[in-house]
């Protein structure tokens, strides 16, 4: 595979010449960019279009798990454990490079715990089947200090391990949009939609604006998937402004802390929290990331914030699992992020934690291809379900889905030597950064010291991976925003200067840029001081 450049120049180029396309996608987070590998891999032509930037809204913001869904066995949803679970294995297989297996520890405080979670992982392991990644157990009160030094000692019984995936979200997200474009897609992000066309009663396509000119461009379409997430309700209303709304969107925030608070390996599940929540401590790119919440929301919201008392929440919690207790002067960062959980009819959605996690399709009259729900572990089967919907609405070939079994772009041996640091999740690619280091020594330099990036990872997501701003950079193509705010904040200007040079930019759209990202970062300390 030779590296797939991304110009945005020739995609807009690409994008006038086509008088049809088969399959437009609205929407660049996880489903979307799953529809559109789907798609353009059966041979359809295929066009993605992004409003902001690839995983902006929810699909950045993650758990970073790849799983079956303890808690869902526990509410009695099988079938989504099942699904999840196989998703979870296949996924693995087609990503070794951004998916890994880690090991989760239940600790136990009720003598009736063992019994409890040890015979309910038992069902998840068996549930998993061929795909399993290890088998759970019972540990001692011994075996569970051991792999967690640093936990509440106090009524200790002991603990169950299990095992789940672990992955970059973000990082798989570029990943796919890349992989679509390798197979023929145009993908584009920056580009919000600002109709849809019909003819007679019947969409036929849309028109979008180029954030970066303004120009809008009009599109048509056999069929349009509206893959928007949390933002699904906006595009439904442009099609039909009486359609019902199909989504509650649930905040879930998370918490970053340095490694120092997680001494062991092993992630920590905590299955019973104030609120009848799981929280989980996981370490995570050499951090530690605590979450997470499950707050009803009134409106979708582009750039969530986490409430006063969600913060006090996850502190509250994670001090009962840490033998330091952590306080908000220790946050690295704290990001938020909305599920897009479908709405049951005629619910005011409040106990969000009991709305189902199933995904749904909607086909509106004119028809309007729908998807809502479901979660990051089964974007490949939503996009397949999603796919044979709109086949059949747009008139295209009955193709059949080869996503079970494709190696997404980057795709190394899991018996390869792992890569050095932060160039693992570039899997075969991180070659080509090595060799950008190799010919510039500067790019060799770390965008920050707190921060594992070198400066070649700018210049790469700049050429083949459509980043055009600096919060896409220091956000989604590094994690820098995510795992420590005031780093990402300083870096700011390292990154800025980089785009301006790639991207044929004036300084003072760089000062710009550093502007915006500073206020941006400002949020991720809970509008705390970036110094």
């Amino acid at each position: 595979m030779g590296v797939q450049h991304m110009n945005r120049e020739k995609i807009l180029q690409t994008i006038s010449s086509v008088p049809m396309w088969d399959v437009t996608v609205i929407g660049g987070g996880a489903t979307g960019l799953g529809v559109a590998v789907d798609a353009a891999t059966r041979g359809f032509r295929t066009l993605l279009l992004e409003a902001g930037d690839f995983a902006r809204g929810t699909s950045s913001r993650s758990t970073k798990l790849v799983h079956g869904g303890v808690r869902y066995l526990e509410q009695g949803d099988i079938p989504l454990v099942l699904e999840a679970l196989r998703e979870r294995g296949l996924l693995h297989r087609s990503a070794p490079h951004l998916v890994h297996h880690l090991s989760f520890v239940v600790p136990r405080y009720q003598w009736w715990e063992g019994p409890f979670f040890g015979i309910g992982l038992k069902v998840y392991d068996a549930l998993a089947g061929r795909l399993n990644l290890a088998p759970s157990k019972l540990l001692t009160r011994e075996e569970t200090l051991a792999r967690i030094p640093n936990i509440e000692p106090g009524h200790l019984l002991g603990g169950v391990e299990y095992f789940d995936g672990q992955f970059d979200d973000a990082r798989l997200a570029i990943t796919l949009a890349r992989t679509a474009a390798h197979h023929g897609a145009s993908v584009l992000n920056h580009a919000p939609v600002a109709s849809l066309r019909k003819t007679g009663d019947s969409i036929s396509g849309l028109e979008f604006q180029d954030f970066e000119t303004g120009r809008r461009f009009s599109v048509s379409s056999k069929v349009v998937i509206n893959a928007t997430g949390i933002f699904s309700d906006a595009i439904r209303h442009m099609d039909d402004p009486s359609a019902p709304p199909a989504v509650q969107p649930s905040q879930g925030v998370h918490l970053v802390f340095d490694r120092s608070f997680l001494q062991g390996d092993s992630a920590i599940m905590v299955p019973h929290t104030d609120d009848g929540r799981v929280l989980f401590v996981i370490p995570w790119h050499g951090k530690v990331l605590v979450g997470t919440t499950d707050t009803p929301m009134p409106k979708a919201d582009e750039e969530p914030r986490a409430l006063d008392e969600e913060i006090g929440f996850i502190l509250r919690n994670a001090a009962r699992y840490l033998a330091r207790d952590p306080s908000r002067g220790d946050i690295l960062s704290i990001f938020a992020g909305q599920r897009p959980l479908v709405r049951p009819p005629g619910k005011d959605g409040t106990a969000t934690k009991a709305i189902s996690r199933n995904h749904e399709i909607l086909v509106s009259h004119s028809g309007l291809v729908t998807i809502v729900g479901g979660k990051w572990t089964t974007y490949r089967k939503m996009a397949e379900d999603t796919l044979n919907h709109a086949a059949v609405i747009g008139g295209l070939d009955d193709r059949p889905c080869v996503t079970e079994s494709l190696q997404l772009l980057g795709w190394r041996s899991p018996a390869a030597a792992p890569l050095p640091g932060a160039l693992a999740v570039y899997g075969t690619e991180a070659a080509v950064i090595e060799e950008l280091m190799a010919a510039d020594s500067s790019l060799a330099e770390p965008i920050h010291p707190d921060l594992p990036y070198p400066r070649a990872v700018v210049v790469w997501a700049a050429r083949h991976e459509l980043a055009r701003r600096v919060e896409d950079v220091l956000a989604r193509r590094t994690r820098a925003l995510f795992l420590d705010a005031r780093a990402a904040a300083a870096s700011a200007r390292v990154v800025a200067d980089l785009l301006a040079s790639e991207l044929g930019r004036s300084s003072a759209w760089a000062d710009s840029e550093v502007e915006a990202f500073l206020k941006l970062a400002a949020g991720y300390l809970g509008g705390g001081n970036l110094h």
